[in-house]
């Protein structure tokens, strides 16, 4: 059990990146031989990593049929953006004036590499670009409060490649201010700036038109098999 254990990761890591990437589409199913095959794995192994991403509201996993990734409708999605947008107020308030130097570097350098992805059109920037808000979550000290958070980052990816524009937009410049409101200590323009800056990459968002159908599973995958 021990040694499958580390290939349950790769899977499920790779699985959820590709997720996170917005490379899987939302409703695409996940037949557990294809995956097995692509990352030279047993349908054993990709079922236990089909089942973490199903705990991790990702993918859904029905009876008698094959996992796919969640498809949420655009209620759920509203639902989604606005407790996201609450839990980060909570964020907000919690370290506004409180992180340190630090931090504050580590922000920065958080912000730097998503704006290198971004120039260069990468796919990882959608994921950079959530990791910025996970690393907030975590200056909170609350592993709880981290841990609901990252999961409704990881969703607000599938609503936004299910519902999103197709344009990139670019929000680092709201990312950097952020980081100099949350050093300021000024708990109230931090928490405006914070749901304004929500309110565009989500709520906004959910007014575009969905996005161009990605390539087939195995083509997908193949990249993905390769990064794990």
């Amino acid at each position: 059990m021990a040694e499958q254990e580390p290939r349950v990761v790769i899977v499920l890591k790779a699985l959820r990146r590709a997720i996170l990437e917005q490379a899987l589409e939302p409703g695409m199913k996940l037949p557990e031989d294809t995956i097995g095959e692509q990352f030279g794995v047993s349908r054993t192994i990709v079922r236990r990593a089909l089942e973490r991403l199903a705990a991790e509201e990702l993918v859904e996993i029905l009876p008698n049929r094959s996992a796919s990734v969640i498809r949420p409708t655009i209620e759920q999605a509203h639902d989604l953006f606005e407790v996201r947008m609450d839990i980060e107020d909570i964020v907000v308030r919690r370290i506004c004036g409180k992180i340190t130097r630090a931090q504050r570097d580590e922000l920065l350098a958080s912000v730097e590499v998503e704006e290198a992805a971004h120039r260069s059109r990468s796919p990882d920037y959608i994921r950079l670009s959530a990791q910025f808000h996970i690393l907030l979550a975590g200056m909170t000290r609350s592993p709880l409060l981290e841990r609901h958070l990252r999961q409704l980052i990881w969703r607000s990816a599938i609503v936004l490649r299910l519902y999103g524009r197709p344009e990139w937009e670019d929000h680092i410049h709201e990312h950097h201010h952020l980081i100099d409101l949350l050093a300021s200590g000024d708990v109230e323009q931090s928490r405006h700036s914070m749901r304004s800056h929500l309110e565009s990459v989500l709520i906004r968002a959910l007014e575009g038109s969905k996005a161009p159908v990605d390539p087939g599973l195995r083509d997908i995958l193949s990249r993905y098999s390769r990064l794990a």
